[in-house]
């Protein structure tokens, strides 16, 4: 076999659709795009959530409640999941994230108390909760608070 030889498997590949040349092609005169309208006209782009005028469904909901612009997201993390490092580690975000406990780059963490500690470490995160804060010294470790 040569490289001048080869082609594709049968019935692989269609040919390209002509419009336009013809009656008896069946892509004549309108070339299947139906006769007059926003659609049969050349350089048409109709936004998916357009409702051909009507009001769309996004406006004709009620805005509900507050929305604050200066939230924070903060990432979770439960006490009980900090049990896979070893003693006298320093756990920090970098480390969480080494680890795929934490997936987002730039997360904020926030340390609640769900669980039991049996290791002794240094945790740094964003926030802690009373609970978590009480359980890591209880454990002999330190909670250190990243501004």
């Amino acid at each position: 076999m040569k490289l001048n030889e080869l082609k594709p498997p049968k019935d692989s590949t269609r040919k390209r659709k002509r419009v336009g040349r013809g009656e008896g092609s069946g892509w004549g005169k309108t070339c299947g795009r139906g006769a007059k309208g926003q659609k049969s006209r050349a350089g048409v782009s109709i936004p998916t959530w357009f409702e051909g005028g009507q009001m769309p469904l996004s406006r004709r909901m009620p805005k509900r409640g507050f929305n604050n612009p200066f939230r924070q997201e903060y990432h979770i993390l439960n006490i009980e999941s900090l049990n896979r490092f070893d003693d006298d580690t320093d756990v920090t975000p970098e480390l969480l994230r080494n680890y795929g406990i934490i997936k987002k780059k730039n997360a904020k963490i926030k340390v609640l108390g769900d669980g039991k500690l049996t290791k002794r470490l240094t945790v740094q995160a964003h926030r802690f909760s009373k609970a978590a804060e009480s359980k890591i010294i209880a454990a002999g470790g330190q909670a250190e608070e990243i501004r």
